[in-house]
């Protein structure tokens, strides 16, 4: 039994770890759309593409709350990723 047991946490681990280590805040001024889509709930590669697009029409974000300008992200996509939206490096938080 502990053996399972121990098997069965060993490969719970190694199921989690690819994912945590790809989670996590992401630089929207910077970020391909690849990387958005991953790393944003929500957001699939057709919207990261057009935050990608408005990004090199309009210049950077200058808040998280621009993200609303681009067609198909909302104001419950903004809140629901407010802590992986970063807008310049080394941000910890953005505003």
């Amino acid at each position: 039994m502990k053996i399972l047991r121990k098997s069965l946490l060993l490969f719970l681990l190694a199921v989690a770890s690819p994912l945590a280590a790809f989670a996590g805040p992401v630089n929207i001024n910077t970020a391909d759309a690849a990387t958005i889509s991953a790393e944003l709930q929500g957001v699939g590669m057709s919207k990261a593409q057009a935050i990608v697009d408005y990004r090199k029409n309009h210049g950077p974000f200058k808040s998280q709350e621009d993200l609303t300008l681009v067609k198909g992200i909302g104001v419950r996509t903004v809140e629901i990723n407010r802590a992986n939206i970063l807008l310049k490096s080394g941000d910890q938080k953005s505003k």
